[in-house]
């Protein structure tokens, strides 16, 4: 058994770390919507005396927007990361052909898998690289933003995970062509060119490895990208991730653990995958094996209606309860993570609130 060793560059150089508190504490927070600037102080104060020490801020594509809120955030004394979507996007100035396309031909500008806001962009369209660079590093700009957090870094998802199969109505056992992409021209002729092989000609491409390791390798090239202009701007770049890999690349085809960013934030939705706080540290300990020296901190989905749980057919509205949330920070921790992300704040009742306070100013081991 040994205790955390939480590394210096943890220390000084990318996260503010509690003097008190034994367990770094980040949030998954939207806004600002109409609040006012005093309401905003309130807001961040309270996250701050509560054990909050850095957000994850959603607050669209304008860099006014982040001067405006980044200010108060930082007078909070809280790091401050926006958190941007990367391959979804709502942007009129998007043109129709960047779009990707599934295996049955359809591009997600026109049909869109699971869910009307599902249009995902292709990775590969050198449009869409420097339309996103150009997006992170304008953000980067803003003096108050501590780092870049991309989320929706990946293709849509081939496969869902167990728990919402139910609500789509599907049953997902294997790879299906209308969620499967993208088969647009520019990554079939280049996976063509490089590979040798015509995917459009092949009766079951998900039985090519070598195609699957191209979306793989496409996404990864599109994050270190993203990631070496943010950093030429001198912010860090961190992201929200499916668990795993080993989840996330037969998911989503992500296979962040070659990304080389600041951190990780995977996204360990215990109830979304139909299993319990064990699973959340099963998942930490592969994703620390993973990242290497890279820090991960496990990201929680809070129930906010525990005492409904039960009833709530839709899975979004599930999460972990509050007699349930110490043991995920337990299994988070004493399985490396260098802290946890709470999704979000506002789904946090009371009695989260006091079990989340017990926990926090325990010492973990890591066995």
């Amino acid at each position: 058994m040994k205790k955390i060793v939480l590394p210096l560059v943890l220390l000084f150089s990318f996260f503010a770390y509690s003097q008190t508190t034994k367990v770094p504490v980040y949030a998954w927070v939207g806004g600002p919507g109409k609040a006012t600037d005093q309401e905003l102080k309130e807001q961040f104060s309270e996250f701050k005396e509560k054990g909050i020490y850095g957000l994850m801020y959603s607050g669209g594509h304008d860099p006014e927007t982040y001067e405006r809120v980044g200010k108060f955030v930082k007078e909070a004394g809280l790091e401050f990361h926006t958190w941007i979507p990367t391959m979804i996007q709502g942007d009129p100035k998007i043109k129709p052909e960047w779009y990707g396309v599934s295996g049955k031909g359809e591009s997600t500008y026109e049909i869109q898998p699971y869910a009307p806001y599902y249009k995902f962009m292709c990775p590969n369209k050198k449009g869409v690289r420097k339309y996103l660079k150009d997006l992170y590093t304008g953000v980067a700009e803003v003096e108050h933003v501590d780092g870049i957090h991309l989320d929706y870094i990946r293709y849509p998802d081939v496969i869902l995970a167990r728990g919402l199969w139910e609500k789509y109505g599907l049953i997902q056992d294997r790879e299906f062509p209308e969620y499967d992409f993208c088969y647009c021209d520019t990554c079939t002729k280049d996976f063509k060119k490089k590979s040798g092989i015509d995917i459009t000609k092949v009766e079951d491409p998900t039985t090519v490895h070598e195609w699957k390791e191209y979306r793989y390798n496409v996404i990864t090239g599109l994050v270190k990208e993203i990631k070496e202009a943010v950093h030429e701007k001198g912010k860090k770049v961190n992201a929200a991730v499916f668990p795993g890999p080993t989840i996330s690349k037969k998911l989503v085809r992500q296979e962040w653990n070659n990304w080389g960013l600041d951190a990780y934030f995977p996204m360990n939705y215990n109830d979304f995958y139909m299993a319990n706080t064990l699973w959340i540290g099963s998942q930490v300990k592969e994703e620390v094996q993973a990242a290497g020296e890279t820090p991960v901190y496990s990201g929680l989905f809070i129930c906010p209606r525990p005492w409904n749980k039960a009833n709530e057919e839709d899975p979004e509205g599930h999460g972990l309860l509050p007699e349930e949330l110490g043991d995920a920070i337990k299994e988070s921790m004493e399985n490396g993570a260098a802290g946890i992300c709470l999704f979000t704040p506002g789904r946090m009742t009371d009695a989260h609130w006091a079990a989340f306070k017990e926990a926090i100013y325990k010492e973990y081991t890591v066995e």
